[in-house]
């Protein structure tokens, strides 16, 4: 099977060994997406709002550079330092997603990189 990275210069560029997102088997599959401010690589927002508005922007922009939109995502996988988050974080998820929504899991981690309070990856069909 063949592999193909996908990059997007508009998206924050990866920070180790690994690529923002990789098309295989008619599936793209993107790496978790922090809030960095693509232009710099700080971290954007203090509140989880904020933070998961960029996230959604960044992994909007690395989909965009495999050939598709949000609405090509079938799965997400949601990590919050804080389940308390869930709510505001829900509502800025029901911003860019429509239904049907994708299938989604929400987990509590211990940190997430450069403080970080919401991290998101992504599975969606390739156009």
């Amino acid at each position: 099977m063949d592999k193909i990275k996908i990059e997007s210069v508009d998206a924050p560029e990866a920070v180790g060994p690994y690529a923002q997102a990789v098309k295989a088997g008619g599936l793209i599959f993107a790496s978790g997406q922090i809030p960095l401010n693509p232009a710099d690589g700080e971290l954007v927002g203090a509140d989880v709002e904020a933070q998961t508005r960029r996230v959604l922007a960044n992994l909007r922009e690395v989909l965009a550079a495999g050939g598709v939109s949000l609405s090509a995502v079938v799965k997400t996988t949601v990590f919050l330092t804080d389940l308390a988050d869930f709510a505001a974080m829900n509502k800025v998820y029901a911003e860019f997603f429509s239904a049907p929504f994708p299938a989604r899991s929400t987990i509590q981690v211990a940190a997430l990189p450069k403080g970080a309070r919401v991290e998101i990856e992504a599975v969606a069909v390739a156009g």
